[in-house]
């Protein structure tokens, strides 16, 4: 019996728990109805709220520090509590729901209360899915949100860099028009520089030509004037009466 016995400190949370739970006027009655003590005393009124009696009482011997915890299932806000009382060899089995206390059953029998301590715990369990699955799905629905804003943000980067894109090509096509006009231009005047070039090539090698050429050419030399002019008429009438 003695190894049954914990030190109060050691459970200080859960006895905490407890009378928390006590000082609540009332619990929303649930659906599900937890069964009678095989033995002992039912101490949870129709509603599901506890008696009176029934709170003072584990009041006093929470207060006491008379009571330690056997066993404590927790399923979502549902919770099923073992309590032993080593002096009196007493036991108090809980059910509970958001710290406060929906069932109350003692029993002096230990498997009496096992048995109704493994009913809460199953209990809380299904009382639990609800609320687990509302937990779930409410975490779902958040990441899924949160991907769905990344997703969007993600989308409209890629969307604005496809802008940027399409106008740096529409850019880049106008700058290569204009590359391929100017490089139109620019072999037409390279033609007629080209044209010019061979044309005073041309003249420098004719000119170079004559200046190697060792034969001294003298350009032609006029015909000498007449003394005067009668000598110059009567040449030609003297040539003329001649047979």
């Amino acid at each position: 019996m003695t190894s049954l016995i914990r030190s109060a400190g050691a459970h200080r949370f859960v006895v905490s728990l407890l009378a928390t739970a006590l000082t609540a006027a009332s619990a929303s009655a649930l659906a599900a109805q937890p069964p009678q003590a095989h033995t002992g005393e039912a101490v949870a009124a129709q509603d599901g709220s506890v008696s009176g009696g029934t709170v003072d009482r584990l009041r006093q011997l929470m207060d006491s520090h008379q009571l330690t915890e056997l066993r404590t299932t927790y399923n979502g806000s549902y919770g099923a509590s073992l309590l032993f009382q080593a002096d009196k060899l007493s036991y108090y089995v809980v059910l509970f729901h958001d710290k406060v206390f929906w069932r109350v059953i003692q029993s002096d029998v230990e498997k009496d209360a096992e048995s109704i301590y493994r009913t809460f715990a199953a209990q809380t369990e299904k009382l639990a899915e609800v609320d687990l699955d509302t937990l779930r799905l409410q975490a779902g629905k958040k990441y899924a949100e949160h991907m769905v804003a990344l997703n969007e943000q993600r989308l409209q980067n890629l969307q604005q860099d496809a802008a940027r894109q399409q106008q740096q090509a529409q850019q880049v096509a106008a700058l290569q028009q204009q590359a391929k006009e100017r490089a139109v231009s620019l072999s037409t005047d390279l033609q007629t520089t080209s044209s010019q070039l061979d044309a005073v090539q041309q003249s420098i090698r004719r000119l170079e030509a004559q200046q190697a050429d060792p034969e001294l050419i003298l350009p032609a030399a006029p015909a000498p004037a007449p003394a005067d002019g009668t000598a110059a008429t009567a040449a030609p009438a003297a040539s003329s009466s001649s047979p």
